[in-house]
């Protein structure tokens, strides 16, 4: 097994981890001299059995381009989007994690280890405030606005909002309008100043920016290759 993966990874082929398969294809050398991660709980065996691997601790998932690994088996789901979203777009992966009830996009580089991995239903839990926020990523919300509406000092909320979702109210802002600046290029013919307002980045330059710094590309580049 060990010779077929290395064979098939010297041709080129996408080779992907879940959790501790990262440790298969460690010994396999496919992740010699790369950046990968694994399950927490088992990432100091994995740093030690493998020291040629750099290893990302704090993350969901690596994306090395043909080789993806994943933390925990819950973040496999989202490594298996990432790919979807990759090849086909955010409309197609968003379309798919509505059936096992998946976040459509949790990004990569986000805490694995959640204090508490699933949100507590009810008043305990800042679900109603997250999809208050998401229905109004074209305005600017701040976080005194996120806190007013859960009714919570600031404080308070940057604390809990990270034990629920693993990361920052405002980089979790960041990654949704994202997301629907995504979806916006894909299915509309809207110009990209408009996109950039829409989904709440203010600017052509600002949206074009962060494209860049996440994606690796520009909007309009990512229309080419996504757009209906």
């Amino acid at each position: 097994m060990l010779a077929a993966l290395a064979e098939a990874h010297e041709r080129g082929k996408r080779v992907v981890s879940i959790c501790t398969g990262a440790f298969v294809l460690a010994a396999a050398g496919v992740l010699d001299g790369l950046h990968a991660t694994t399950h927490w709980r088992y990432i100091d065996d994995f740093e030690h059995d493998f020291p040629a691997v750099s290893v990302d601790r704090d993350v969901l998932c690596v994306d090395e381009g043909n080789v993806l690994t994943s933390a925990g088996v819950c973040c496999g789901i989202d490594l298996c989007l990432h790919i979807v979203r990759r090849d086909l777009g955010a409309v197609v992966a968003n379309r798919i994690a509505r059936g096992p009830v998946a976040a459509p996009h949790r990004e990569g580089g986000q805490a694995q280890y959640v204090p508490t991995p699933v949100a507590v239903a009810g008043d305990a839990s800042l679900s109603d405030t997250r999809e208050w926020a998401l229905q109004r990523l074209g305005e600017q919300a701040t976080l005194r606005e996120l806190a007013r509406h859960a009714g919570l000092s600031k404080r308070t909320l940057m604390r809990r909002f990270t034990e629920e979702t693993g990361t920052t109210p405002l980089q979790w802002l960041l990654d949704a309008r994202l997301g629907r600046a995504r979806e916006l290029l894909e299915t509309t013919d809207h110009p990209v100043d408009r996109v950039a307002r829409d989904c709440g980045l203010g600017t052509a330059a600002n949206l074009r920016l962060h494209f860049r710094r996440v994606l690796d590309t520009t909007p309009t580049a990512y229309r080419r290759t996504f757009g209906n």
